[in-house]
């Protein structure tokens, strides 16, 4: 008997709807089925780039018509509540890009409300794709270097430095990133989430305490060009407390030079250490455990492939059996998240 194959809507028709697109097309098991879009002509030249046999100007509409199984919502991070709890109504398993929500509030009820519905969920965290964050999570559980002790993580951007990606002072896909007006939590809020899940994954813990310093940089005359206000956050650092008294530095910045799109993160126990650093095209996991921590002796290590999120999500949906990332861990690191820009968290606050 033919395998099932999980049919797929695709809600919002941007740059990372397409990649989505591409990546659940390499799974035989899954078909998209349909693009939507609040803008019905984008949907249609969406449908039509990606040989999708259906567009929708509208959630009303995808829902009424109702042939899919599953759904992936890409659309603007403000747009994630309304459209997912929309989508909860049609009983349908569903992914979320991240953040799940532009805050804690809307993310925890998100979540509830899609474990009340017992509906498969995933949260696309999308750094779990990377094979050495699994293979050092395993280390770290299997012992291999101890008791972690501290750990220091960094997102590493340089888009205000270089013009790697073009000149964001003329370009409103950059300045919007810029501006709290236009919606930004600066770095924090753009790739915070990221490098969070990247160090608590590896960690297999999550912190009990967060201490955090945002930082926004003089940029432009009267901090302002044409409509947006330059005042969101460039650079962000959190000091963090773990349940076992670990401590870790967590820190992400646009002003990182010499860096495009760079990801670290060192795992210090009492007995070893694990370091790991991912770039756009590589990534490479070193150890230094047993007798080489009296010569600090490192060794490479190789990472076994992983299953990607989207993978993950159609094996879900099928079995009926959730996977990581969930909304619940999407929901967690958000309220982590939402700490550091609280007036309190330049003395501390625990989560």
């Amino acid at each position: 008997m033919a395998q099932k194959r999980v049919r797929i809507l695709v809600v919002g028709t941007g740059g990372m709807a397409a990649h989505q697109v591409k990546q659940f097309q390499l799974d035989p098991r899954a078909e998209v089925v349909g693009g939507c879009d609040v803008d019905l002509a984008r949907a249609k030249s969406f449908a039509a780039e990606h040989g999708i046999a259906n567009a929708f100007g509208g959630l009303d509409d995808a829902i009424s018509w109702g042939g899919f199984d599953a759904i992936t919502n890409v659309t603007p991070d403000s747009a994630h509540y309304p459209t997912t709890m929309a989508l909860i109504k049609a009983n349908k398993p569903m992914m979320c890009e991240k953040p799940l929500a532009e805050n804690f509030a809307l993310a925890d009820e998100m979540a509830k409300a899609v474990e009340k519905a017992g509906l498969v969920n995933m949260v696309n965290l999308s750094y779990r794709n990377v094979s050495a964050i699994e293979t050092a999570r395993k280390m770290v559980a299997d012992g291999e270097i101890g008791e972690i002790r501290h750990l220091e993580a960094s997102y590493r951007q340089s888009w205000l430095v270089g013009n790697h990606w073009g000149d964001w002072r003329t370009d409103p896909k950059w300045l919007w990133r810029l501006s709290e007006n236009h919606g930004s939590k600066g770095v924090l809020g753009d790739v915070g989430i990221h490098i969070l899940d990247f160090a608590a994954y590896a960690a297999n813990m999550m912190p009990v305490s967060v201490q955090a310093s945002l930082k926004t940089f003089h940029k432009a005359d009267g901090d302002r060009i044409g409509d947006y206000m330059l005042d969101a956050n460039d650079s962000a650092a959190m000091i963090l407390s773990f349940p076992n008294r670990a401590m870790g530095v967590v820190h992400a910045s646009r002003f990182m030079s010499g860096y495009g799109n760079v990801l670290k993160l060192d795992l210090f126990g009492d007995q070893g250490a694990i370091e790991i650093e991912h770039g756009s095209e590589w990534t490479t996991i070193r150890a230094c455990t047993g007798a080489d921590v009296h010569t600090q002796a490192w060794r490479k290590i190789t990472a076994d492939p992983v299953e990607s999120n989207y993978r993950k999500f159609v094996t879900a949906v099928l079995s009926g059996v959730p996977s990581e990332p969930t909304f619940r861990r999407g929901a967690d690191l958000q309220k982590v998240l939402d700490l550091c820009f609280s007036p309190q968290a330049s003395a501390g606050v625990s989560v």
